[in-house]
């Protein structure tokens, strides 16, 4: 299967070098896998001329208009028509790319996104969907911020969605289900939370239907995929993101205050390398925006060009895997859409 990537070049806080030296990464990765370049001409002519064995598989469209991190998203959406990520986006609308993978300003990019791609028949809205570390493997949760409050229906979308990403790109063979709430009884939680519990069960919307989950059941992975609507996904996010900082912190500088500490941590260099690599987050970076009509993944601004390289691995698994075609199935069979 011949797949092909749109890129906007210009996304990222330290675009254009580290989309581009990702896209050079991932080249040589997937052999199969074409990339359209989108961005000023002259700056993508002059990197390809520096690595001619991408030019058989990269291809330029010059965008000259920029989205940059503080351009509101009205402005992305009504102006900027020439901008790198909304050529990018109407490149996977116009058939030219199945997927698109940006850097650039979440809220531009999810408007843009909505607005060119639209959403899958059956679903409500799309959900920004992270990959996480967890005691038991990677773990998929969603909504990450799109949907500040979410429906009961909405979150019973996510499930199904959520569900089908863990089970069809990451190989879950019968994933668990759970919807993150403030305590594991039943009785506990907001309405649109009862009511999304209460469907779930009764339409069978998912096959392994834990429950609810705490805050503490998402890095000890209780279920594989973990619902909730995108303020408290986006805050949950960033709470244990800071704890990593945090931990990986002090125990850095525990290290460095006595010679004992520092010929322990030789002893278990293989270990500690392990442990590096499970909480890097450049090897969990790419988050889609599932339930649209077209793929688009989210790459964080900060990641390097192995974060990026990442982002359009997980684009082009959800390409070669037809996840919206799962997704769709799951949809009908619950909503009744023919």
């Amino acid at each position: 299967m011949s797949i092909t990537i749109a890129v906007d070049i210009l996304g990222g806080d330290h675009a254009p070098l580290v989309p581009l030296e990702g896209v050079a990464s991932t080249h040589d990765t997937f052999q199969d896998v074409s990339f359209l370049l989108f961005g000023p001409q002259e700056i993508i002519q002059d990197f390809l001329d520096k690595k001619p064995h991408l030019k058989d598989r990269c291809h330029v469209v010059d965008a000259p208009e920029h989205v940059t991190n503080d351009t509101p998203a009205r402005d992305a959406v009504r102006g900027l028509k020439n901008s790198s990520m909304r050529l990018a986006i109407e490149a996977v609308r116009d058939g030219k790319a199945q997927g698109v993978v940006s850097g650039g300003n979440t809220g531009a990019y999810m408007a843009l996104s909505k607005i060119i791609l639209k959403t899958l028949e059956g679903i409500d809205r799309p959900a920004i969907t992270g990959t996480l570390p967890s005691l038991k493997g990677a773990i998929v949760m969603l909504d990450l911020g799109a949907n500040v409050e979410a429906t009961a229906e909405q979150l019973c979308q996510f499930a199904q969605m959520g569900e089908a990403f863990s089970r069809h790109v990451l190989g879950h063979q019968n994933p668990s289900v759970g919807l993150l709430n403030i305590g594991s009884e039943e009785l506990k939680g907001h309405a649109d939370l009862k009511e999304a519990y209460d469907i779930i069960k009764a339409t069978k919307a998912v096959a392994n239907f834990h429950g609810y989950v705490e805050g503490d059941d998402i890095m000890h992975g209780t279920t594989d995929v973990v619902v909730t609507d995108g303020f408290t996904g986006n805050v949950s996010l960033k709470t244990m993101e800071g704890a990593v900082h945090f931990l990986v912190g002090v125990f850095k500088e525990e290290l460095s205050r006595k010679l004992r500490f520092k010929v322990g941590a030789l002893l278990a260099k293989d270990a500690l390398t392990a442990f590096k690599q499970q909480l890097d987050p450049r090897h969990h970076n790419g988050a889609p925006f599932l339930g649209l009509k077209g793929v688009a993944v989210k790459s964080h601004g900060g990641m390097d060009e192995v974060g990026f390289s990442n982002a359009l691995g997980v684009a082009i698994n959800m390409v070669s895997r037809d996840l919206n075609s799962h997704i769709l199935e799951e949809v009908r069979r619950i909503q009744g859409f023919e």
